[in-house]
């Protein structure tokens, strides 16, 4: 799809996010929004807490959690009022439910048919014979879903058009997202290799993440390390212990470290594995993403046969030349219900970037992903002053939303025509995604469609509840203390959803 690009903006320049009436997270309430929204607050009655359920207002108190901590919406489709609306024009935290939002906002503006492409350019001459003599160049869009399997159907695909030797480099081109190179991967919680924290990237492949599966081998008297996929340019240092006994300590008692500086770069295990504990898995994120499309396309394509002579390289694809090979992705519609159902955060940053991309072209940025969202916001009628926005997939201490105003973008999803790709990307109660657990063999099950979302200090809940008497309601809860995440919000919502399914 081509880039629906202002007559005045400044391609590939920067833009003011406040000039379309949302700041960026952390702005400390300078922009016209937040100004416009202090004014209607000291005007805005008080909701009274009296609104709330009692069984909610019983797990609060029992928990000593206060009432002011604590935000419900709930509001039957079709209706001109909401049901129930307690503290629902406080701005919160809303943790992952915000990617409702960016998601909804992305089927609207993109279309449930998007598709983004990974292409592939020849560099030098395609002998006869299958060699290339020179660089392999390989061009990312931003592909959420760019996972291990279909990076093979993308390397099969060139395989069947002729290439088998490629006598030069492998030359990563992820210029269409602006991602500032020196940005702190940890600095969310200070962890760095954790997948939750794994940023955007044009060229992402399998999330950045490699899997690694600890195996206790007794009669080598050793445990085996294999990793998912398994990098060409990555060092696997083995130093852990086999034991006798049970499990012991984080992480079954695996010491996790890192040398990025090195190259190639290496990871260490250490520690005593007790010969109890049987598979383990451990997921992390150790390469930058030019360096991880680089090992795994090299070790994925030397298994099919394949050769790849030289190192990995940075560059542009040549202006207009033709693509040796285009690659789609899968629609929008398919990878919104891989990002809502489990919460995806890269997926959903990578979703974000696009929008920013298509509307005033490339490269993506944070500022034109939030200067694209207050745009479809606006078009659609919908005003939310107090929203801001991080990175668009609630991984931040900074993005705020009301619950109203997530509320009123579930009701202007339950209108679009494009509600049941929405709604079918939620998890359901009781049967998948982070929602399978929760109501499981109650009269509930199945009839919630749900977004969760969970920091230290957040617990979240929003979505549609399809109630007992038949009629459908868009709900909302949201608890902002210092004890959210640990049960007692859990149990206040899931009671909250309970009176919402009797009505």
């Amino acid at each position: 799809m081509a880039a629906r690009r202002r007559p005045d903006a400044d391609p590939g320049g920067r833009l003011d996010p406040a000039a379309h009436g949302i700041a960026p997270a952390g702005a400390g309430g300078r922009g016209p929004g937040v100004k416009r929204w202090l004014w209607l607050l000291g005007w805005l009655p008080a909701l009274a807490a009296a609104g709330l359920p009692a069984r909610v207002e019983r797990v609060l108190s029992a928990h000593d959690l206060p009432l002011s901590s604590y935000s419900a919406w709930v509001q039957a489709a079709g209706a001109e009022r909401p049901l129930l609306a307690v503290n629902a024009d406080e701005p919160r935290n809303p943790a992952s439910t915000i990617k409702l939002l960016t998601t909804f906002l992305a089927l609207e503006e993109l279309g449930p048919d998007y598709r983004w492409r990974t292409e592939a350019y020849l560099l030098g001459e395609l002998s006869a014979d299958g060699v290339l003599d020179g660089d392999l160049l390989v061009k990312g869009y931003g592909d959420p879903y760019l996972v291990t399997e279909r990076l093979w159907l993308f390397l099969r695909k060139l395989r069947q058009r002729g290439l088998r030797d490629i006598r030069g480099d492998l030359v990563i081109d992820n210029s269409y997202f602006a991602v500032p190179a020196d940005a702190p991967r940890g600095r969310f919680d200070g962890q760095p290799y954790r997948v939750y924290n794994v940023p955007p990237d044009a060229l992402l492949i399998n999330f950045n993440a490699i899997s690694f599966l600890f195996l206790p081998d007794p009669a080598a008297g050793r445990v085996r390390v294999i990793a998912d996929p398994a990098p060409a340019n990555l060092e696997i240092l083995n130093q852990l212990q086999l034991v006798d006994g049970r499990c012991r300590g984080f992480q079954h008692g695996i010491r996790f470290a890192a040398n990025r500086d090195q190259q190639p770069p290496r990871v260490a295990f250490s520690g005593r594995y007790g010969s109890e504990c049987g598979e383990f898995r451990l997921s992390r994120a150790v390469l930058t993403a030019p360096e991880y499309a680089y090992g795994v396309i090299r070790r994925l394509w030397e298994e099919s046969g394949g050769r790849l002579r030289g190192g990995l390289r940075r560059g542009l694809a040549p202006a207009g030349a033709e693509p040796f090979l285009a690659f789609p992705s899968l629609p929008l519609a398919e990878i919104i219900r891989r990002v809502n159902k489990w919460s995806n955060n890269v997926m959903t940053r990578q979703i974000f970037l696009t929008m920013g991309a298509e509307r005033f072209g490339p490269p993506g940025d944070l500022d034109k992903a939030r200067a694209a969202v207050a745009e479809a916001l606006a078009a659609r009628g919908l005003d939310f002053p107090e929203l801001r926005l991080d990175n668009g997939a609630g991984l931040s201490r900074d993005t705020r939303i009301s619950a109203r105003n997530l509320g009123r973008l579930l009701l202007a999803a339950e209108r679009s025509p494009f509600r049941a790709e929405f709604e079918s990307s939620l998890a359901l109660a009781g049967l998948d995604g982070t929602m399978r657990r929760r109501f499981r063999d109650e009269d509930a099950t199945g009839q919630m469609h749900l977004k969760t979302g969970r920091l230290n200090g957040v617990f979240a809940m929003a979505g549609y509840v399809h109630a007992r008497s038949g009629r459908d309601y868009a709900v909302v809860a949201i608890q902002n203390h210092p004890l959210a995440h640990r049960g007692p919000a859990e149990e206040a919502h899931s009671e909250l959803l309970r009176w919402v399914f009797e009505q």
